[in-house]
């Protein structure tokens, strides 16, 4: 397997080289904008449940009638739900630990069915999303200690899922909390049993990136005000944003496994992306950077060939990593 390299193609920036496609997205969601209500003017429940049912900014992913939910007891006895989904042929070769964006204040694992269906059946490997506890009503340290409960639990076979090659990720929040979980199954259990992670559009540093401090009014998706507000949700007061346990970026890097990190350039994590991306190699892991000109947040929920592409980007890292573990 040739060796990664961490490279910055200029024309993911080209404002004028953006697919038409995309441009045609984003022009979508501006206007969707404008008619919808300031989610941050509604109740917290009412906006959960209208994702859920696909009437929030992000279309309906089907639920899938095979997926298991199974409830795993994490420490102090918590109730952890649990997601699985295993490839249709009934092969497996191994799991793939997921984890759900939301902004750590929405999102559940049933609305990653389609998208983890897709993964299962692409790369052989069991999917194992977690329903971690939310802010506001469980702030931080709640939902990275709910991942790492289950995390732990995947590496020591007490899940209902294969242990073979076990790989880690999730977009968004549940990107930030997939490096969370390896920095801390590293520093407090001294296990490394992920052999892969990928990283969607992640949020590394709570402290906020110039990209989210330069974002301004514009929410294509995600806006610079909408981080602000997830972040007062998710830590408490008495924590800096700066703090390694808070904001991965600022983390010790070493020894955690190969990564594919991936991005939309009008996204406004994408320092976040870049930065981690560049963390991570320089504290001696394997990793890739993968930038889609024009691509907004988590674009890939949104169809496009774009979107396809970088899925099918996702899924070959996987199958390459499974191949060739070294």
């Amino acid at each position: 397997m040739a060796k990664p390299r961490l490279e910055i193609d200029p024309e993911a920036f080209d404002a004028g080289a953006i697919d038409p496609e995309l441009v045609a997205q984003i022009e979508w969601l501006r206007k969707e904008h404008r008619q919808r209500p300031d989610p941050w003017s509604l109740p917290i429940d009412k906006v959960r449940q209208a994702r859920k049912e696909g009437k929030g900014i992000f279309p309906y992913a089907p639920r899938d009638k095979k997926a298991e939910t199974h409830i795993h007891i994490g420490s102090a006895g918590r109730e952890i739900p649990i997601r699985i989904i295993r490839p249709s042929d009934g092969a497996t070769r191994g799991s793939f630990l997921h984890l759900h964006g939301g902004g750590w204040v929405y999102g559940s694992a049933e609305e990653s069915d389609a998208r983890l269906r897709r993964l299962a059946d692409a790369t052989g490997l069991t999917t194992v999303s977690v329903d971690y506890r939310l802010a506001p009503e469980h702030p931080f340290p709640a939902a990275p200690d709910d991942c790492l409960d289950v995390a732990v639990a995947l590496a020591n076979g007490h899940l209902p899922a294969p242990r073979g090659f076990l790989a880690i990720g999730g977009e968004s929040a549940g990107a930030h909390l997939a490096v969370l979980t390896l920095v801390r199954l590293r520093d407090e259990y001294r296990l490394r049993p992920f052999g892969a992670a990928v990283l969607v559009a992640g949020c590394y540093d709570l402290s906020l990136t110039p990209s989210v401090r330069a974002a301004g009014e514009e929410r294509l998706v995600l806006g610079a005000d909408d981080v602000k507000e997830f972040v007062l949700r998710f830590v408490p007061d008495d924590y800096s944003l700066k703090d390694p346990r808070v904001s991965p970026l600022h983390a010790d890097l070493a020894g955690l496994p190969p990564a594919r990190f991936s991005c939309g350039t009008k996204d406004l994590l994408v320092d976040d992306t870049m930065f981690m991306a560049a963390r991570w190699v320089a504290a001696g892991n394997a990793a890739e950077l993968h930038l889609t000109n024009g691509g907004v947040h988590v674009f890939e929920a949104f169809p496009s060939k774009a979107g396809e592409r970088s899925l099918t980007g996702m899924e070959a890292y996987l199958r390459e990593r499974i191949d060739f573990p070294g």
